[in-house]
């Protein structure tokens, strides 16, 4: 291996990071097995000696979920019904194992069409904090994924937490996977779902991610627009359209065809949806 670091303080490992350019460690699920049958030779910072940057705090506008949070955490804490669907997502990423080491923000650094966390918190809005001897910034979600394997982060930043904005009581979220199996698999297509509901039963605003069907994981505009104003009733699956779907670029790959995933995801859009108006 080459320089290995692991600090306990953020001021560290920020330092560290200025001086030279740095494999940032956290899970490690993706690091290890990417490096299979080969020597390590990159230079390494792992941030997991770094106590702050764990945790989900209730601030005054926002949700704040520490870079270093496992999804176990997530799974396990005490959070409105706004985050149900990432904690739908989080009991698919891997087996327990995965996800008792893996981290929230190493699944958005790795960034894989097809990872679980990111449609999930992209429905909600999320926006990523990112740190660096020059300071600080804030970048939607949307934003810092570039591509498949490629993020907005500078060579001296680290991702310090997620922020998912606060919402009212009648915020829900729900997370639906299609994969080749039922456990321990890759996303053939992922649908993450938000909506906000007001006092008479309506949506006020409406947030649909999916993943696994483009470069990076696509919000759906036209569909969360035409969801405004109608009932959380059974039958609102009805609303969506195949032209809704336009957003996506799926690709032909071992795990489906092009045409089966644009297919799978308006089929799990409308599952979603009726699944959110009969759980209501």
């Amino acid at each position: 291996m080459g320089f290995y670091l692991r600090p306990t303080a953020l001021e560290a490992a920020l330092d560290a990071m200025a001086e030279r350019p740095l494999v940032v460690l956290a899970g490690g699920t993706d690091f290890y097995p990417a490096r299979v049958g080969r020597a390590i030779e990159e230079d390494v910072l792992d941030v997991t000696g770094i106590a702050g940057l764990r945790g989900i705090a209730a601030e005054a506008d926002h949700w704040r979920i520490g870079a270093a949070t496992t999804w176990t955490d997530v799974i396990e804490a005490e959070l409105p019904p706004l985050f149900a669907g990432v904690k739908r997502a989080a009991r698919e990423v891997g087996g327990v194992q995965i996800q008792n080491a893996g981290t929230v923000a190493g699944n958005i650094c790795n960034a894989s069409p097809a990872a679980d966390g990111v449609p999930a918190l992209l429905a909600l809005e999320a926006s990523v904090e990112l740190r660096s001897q020059r300071g600080a910034r804030i970048l939607p979600l949307g934003e810092f994924l570039r591509g498949n394997r490629q993020t907005a982060r500078g060579g001296d930043e680290l991702v310090v937490a997620i922020r998912v904005p606060r919402r009212g009581e009648g915020s829900r979220s729900h997370f639906v996977k299609l994969g080749a199996r039922r456990y321990l698999v890759i996303s053939v297509v992922s649908v993450a779902l938000r909506l906000d509901v007001d006092d008479a039963g309506r949506i006020a605003a409406a947030g649909i991610a999916i993943g696994a069907c483009s470069a990076v994981p696509q919000r759906l505009p036209a569909l969360e627009a035409a969801l405004l104003g109608n009932p959380l009733k059974p039958g609102l699956g009805d609303v969506v359209e195949a032209d809704h779907l336009a957003p996506l670029a799926p690709i032909d790959d071992i795990r489906g065809s092009a045409n089966y995933r644009h297919d799978a995801a308006l089929t799990l859009v409308k599952r979603g949806l009726d699944e959110m108006a009969a759980a209501a």
